[in-house]
């Protein structure tokens, strides 16, 4: 099996182990975190209904204008900023934090600490 295989096998591993404890509520939804090497996108989920109650990435156009690059710590601070502002417009102030498996280091830290600074609790 190839190294890249095993990045991705051992990402989903914990992916299942992660989303075994961790489910969303209309109060208090799952913050959800996918990065790739261009973009990165965080949703709040409600895991009771299945709804999606709001996104944020930096492949869309009020997030992506002021930014060089989308694959950057930088981005995923701007993206962090706004999936809380957009959070706080629907009235939700706490979530429940879902790395989707990565590693709590860099992109993916950078989102959850500018969405902690933005207003949001977990």
């Amino acid at each position: 099996m190839s190294s890249l295989a095993q990045k991705r096998e051992a990402r989903l591993k914990r992916q299942v182990r992660v989303r075994k404890k961790v489910r969303g509520t209309a109060q208090r939804p799952r913050l959800n975190v996918f990065r790739s090497a261009k973009h990165i996108y965080a949703q709040l989920i409600d895991d009771v209904s299945g709804a999606t109650l709001a996104t944020a990435s930096t492949a869309m156009d009020t997030v992506s204008t002021d930014i060089k690059y989308t694959g950057n710590i930088e981005a995923a601070g701007k993206v962090g900023a706004a999936i809380a502002k957009n959070a706080l417009a629907k009235g939700i102030t706490s979530v429940v934090f879902d790395r989707n498996g990565f590693l709590y280091h860099g992109r993916v830290k950078a989102l959850a600490d500018a969405a902690r600074e933005n207003g949001l609790t977990f």
